[in-house]
């Protein structure tokens, strides 16, 4: 049974989704402030967490912000919610370390949609992990010990951003479209956004340097890595 924590000051729409994810089988935890749902991830990690972007207590990007630097927490899933559909939000719950956003109001449906394609992602074992690593150019995957190195240096990196690298790196010199890597990336069919895919890069980039220019645009379609 999957543990999922909430972290959302709205009180009834966090009995809403605690009623309708306990119905689906999940087990339940919740908090209305974000330095009490910090302390409650770190006490009992879960495996997927839903916050809130605007929090009492602290706010819903450093508490992303501190999961990530935190051993115990650093690879559990964050999805993020906001009431605003700003381009900006979106794109600073990304670089705070969000595998992925959604805009108050959604519905059920699609929060589960959401919720299930995230789990599906962190549970599948990369067809390469039996091997010793992939190597391109000054970027080098540990797959065993989902480890990656950039001109000798370790990154770390979200559990997303290591699987769109990773995803790249098995097929170098293939140019990508954005809505393959949302279905196979994200698990995503036919639901997402694929600015998703443009912001995850953008960081993937940042974070590994200049080796990250191996990562290559493709205008209007998608992205490729090569040397």
């Amino acid at each position: 049974m999957k543990n999922i924590l909430i972290i959302e000051d709205e009180k009834d729409l966090t009995e809403l989704l605690v009623f309708n994810l306990e119905k689906e089988g999940f087990k339940m935890q919740w908090s209305y402030d974000g330095l009490e749902g910090l302390e409650a991830a770190r006490r009992d990690p879960p495996d997927l967490i839903v916050l809130d972007l605007m929090l009492p207590g602290m706010m819903g990007t450093d508490v992303c912000k501190e999961l990530r630097k935190d051993g115990r927490t650093s690879q559990v899933p964050v999805l993020m919610l906001t009431a605003k559909g700003e381009e900006i939000d979106r794109v600073v719950g990304f670089e705070v370390g969000a595998d992925d956003y959604l805009v108050k109001p959604f519905s059920m449906r699609e929060l589960l949609l959401r919720i299930r394609a995230i789990l599906r992602r962190c549970d599948s074992q990369p067809a390469s992990a039996a091997e010793g690593g992939i190597s391109i150019g000054d970027i080098s995957i540990e797959t065993e010990r989902h480890r990656v190195l950039s001109a000798g240096n370790e990154v770390e990196l979200t559990s997303t951003e290591y699987k769109l690298l990773l995803y790249l790196a098995e097929r170098p010199g293939r140019v990508l479209s954005r809505e393959l890597l949302l279905q196979n990336v994200w698990s995503y069919n036919n639901v997402g956004d694929t600015r998703t895919v443009d912001t995850h890069i953008t960081r993937l980039r940042g974070k590994l340097g200049k080796p990250g220019d191996l990562i290559k645009t493709v205008r209007s379609f998608g992205y490729k890595i090569e040397e």
